[in-house]
């Protein structure tokens, strides 16, 4: 402990420690910093659907799935040519409530009488993979759709670019929903959310992962 003491006396290590201490903090403002930003952009290039199924028994959730399925061929019949994510929220925008008797009719269909809630807004969402594309954990603008109680397992997508396919585990994203993922970002941001990125790349997102799941990141739009 005395040695350690006298340590602290010697100026030039008292300088190392002082030097190291700043550039870890800058670092860390830095990479924070980064986080946040690139955060913010990639979202601001996707639009997402969040479906709530009423509880997590079996038919509840089988009827997630039908609604997310006529609520999905809704969605590409309109928004087929949006080339922005804008050009899709204007349009689901203009057609919510349709969007809705979409989902109170195919409820009506299966026998059940939930209700529906659907809302457009800012919502945190958990990193998800979509085939070879992967996008970290954050807040999205998304059409949530929430059935009966809303207290079922949640369902997640993309409605812009179009992402959502049935077999998530084993699909492939097709290639002009990516080339337009790609068209409506950055090089570095379509880099972080393709699964054929380099080693940097992929640190980077696992920091970004880091900073969204831990909390670190909560500003909302």
């Amino acid at each position: 402990m005395k040695n350690i003491l006298n340590l602290f006396k010697n100026s030039k290590v008292k300088m190392v420690i002082i030097l190291s201490l700043l550039l870890f903090i800058y670092t860390t403002i830095c990479a924070f910093s980064y986080a946040q930003n690139i955060s913010t952009d990639i979202a601001n290039h996707v639009f997402r659907l969040h479906v709530l199924a009423n509880s997590d028994n079996e038919e509840d959730q089988n009827l997630k799935y039908k609604v997310r399925d006529n609520l999905l061929n809704y969605m590409n019949e309109i928004c087929g040519n949006c080339k922005t994510k804008q050009e899709a929220i204007s349009l689901v925008e203009e057609k919510k409530e349709n969007f809705k008797q979409i989902a109170l009719d195919t409820i009506k269909n299966e026998g059940y009488s939930y209700d529906v809630t659907i809302n457009i807004g800012n919502f945190e969402f958990p990193t998800k993979e979509y085939g070879d594309i992967s996008l970290p954990a954050g807040f999205y603008d998304a059409l949530r759709v929430e059935i009966g109680e809303a207290k079922g397992r949640n369902w997640w997508c993309v409605m812009f670019p179009p992402l959502c396919f049935v077999d998530i585990t084993s699909g492939v994203v097709p290639e002009e929903s990516k080339e337009l993922l790609e068209e409506n970002m950055s090089e570095e941001e379509f880099a972080l959310v393709s699964s054929d990125s380099n080693s940097e790349i992929k640190f980077k997102f696992k920091l970004l992962e880091f900073f969204n799941e831990n909390g670190l990141i909560t500003a909302k739009k």
